[in-house]
């Protein structure tokens, strides 16, 4: 038998399709099986291990509703543990993307229409130079790396609000982008701490979407993000610094770590990618976007009178504000006239709105 880490498998029911993955696995150095089918991929997976599989989503050519390439997760994850798996589809939608990663432990979801020779490849060194499957099942999954999405700092439109995606697995990019881009951000998206970097001191953003650990090539070799600090961490300190609400969705599930981060960077949201919900990523979204306008309203206000609305929104009344700040009631009216000019409101109530929507 031939060494499984020198051995991958297609299936793939388009001809032409097997034929590109074939040559370009085979360019790799691996032996290749060929299944057409689910019912021609279990005995080879019965009878072979392999390194890894690559995977058509729909196995019937004249049912594009036909979703088997899921039973050949399935029993991949049964049968041969240790096979990476890329799961390769012409009809991608968020949910299946989220489910082939989490439910099924996919190491990648690619999108056929977008499909890139070279970054294919690049994907391929990632599993051949990373860990077997086995060694890594009782840490945070693997995080996947495809061509799902569109290219690195793609922008989607030309909408108000700008949100940056930083995260080098373009899967989840993909999956990150067009909820984004649903609740009406204009994305640019990065792969790289220098990438990001880049962008957060070109572009004013009201959102950054980061995940903590940032792998790296060179050549065929991976860098593995335990061996050091995830960049994540340093791009958390430049959101902080620079007071742009950051989400973070990634693989790390530790509680104290998770409390750390909430402490030390003062992040909006932390989203496992094990328990990934698009409601819930859209409804964190949508409270993030609230503060952040309020606080971008805040912004206009001078020092005292940010002091005065705060003292307003503790409930106290107008002699009460100026008994705190030392200054005359007269004072304190034409402060209140000022607030509710620039923050565009007209009673004590919708003032004290802004101040709770900014601290959501």
């Amino acid at each position: 038998m031939i060494s499984p880490n020198n051995r991958a498998l297609i299936v793939e029911d388009d001809v032409s399709w097997q034929q590109i993955m074939s040559e370009i696995l085979s360019d790799c150095g691996l032996e290749v099986d060929i299944a057409g089918s689910l019912d021609e991929a279990i005995p080879l997976l019965k009878n072979q291990t392999h390194r890894l599989a690559v995977i058509d989503l729909s196995l019937s050519p004249n049912d594009h509703n036909n979703k088997d390439g899921l039973r050949v997760l399935d029993h991949v994850k049964r049968l041969d543990p240790n096979c990476r798996t890329i799961l390769l589809t012409g009809f991608a939608t968020v949910e299946l993307a989220v489910t082939a990663l989490t439910d099924y432990g996919a190491f990648t979801f690619l999108r056929k229409e977008s499909f890139q020779r070279s970054q294919f490849k690049d994907i391929v060194h990632r599993i051949l130079a990373s860990a077997p499957q086995a060694s890594d099942s009782v840490k945070a999954p693997t995080k996947p790396n495809t061509l799902f999405s569109r290219p690195p700092g793609y922008t989607s439109g030309t909408l108000a609000n700008k949100a940056l995606i930083v995260e080098d697995d373009a899967g989840w990019r993909s999956i990150l982008e067009d909820l984004l881009s649903e609740s009406g951000f204009q994305v640019h998206t990065s792969t790289s701490f220098g990438e990001a970097l880049g962008f957060l001191r070109k572009e004013n953003y009201s959102i950054a979407v980061l995940d903590l650990s940032l792998n790296e090539i060179i050549g065929q070799k991976i860098i593995n993000p335990e061996d050091r600090e995830p960049h994540g961490y340093q791009l958390l300190e430049i959101t902080k610094e620079n007071h742009i609400p950051a989400i973070v969705v990634s693989g790390f599930s530790d509680p104290e770590e998770i409390q750390r981060i909430y402490s030390t960077y003062s992040i909006s949201a932390y989203i496992e990618k094990q328990t990934f919900d698009r409601a819930t990523f859209k409804r964190i979204l949508e409270d993030t976007k609230i503060a952040s306008k309020a606080t971008d309203e805040l912004s206009a206000l001078t020092e005292r009178e940010r002091e005065v609305l705060e003292l307003l929104a503790q409930g106290l009344a107008n002699k009460e504000i100026a008994d705190k700040l030392v200054i005359s009631t007269n004072t304190i009216k034409r402060h209140l006239k000022a607030i509710f000019e620039k923050l565009n409101v007209h009673t004590r109530s919708a003032a004290t709105a802004k101040v709770t929507g900014a601290k959501r």
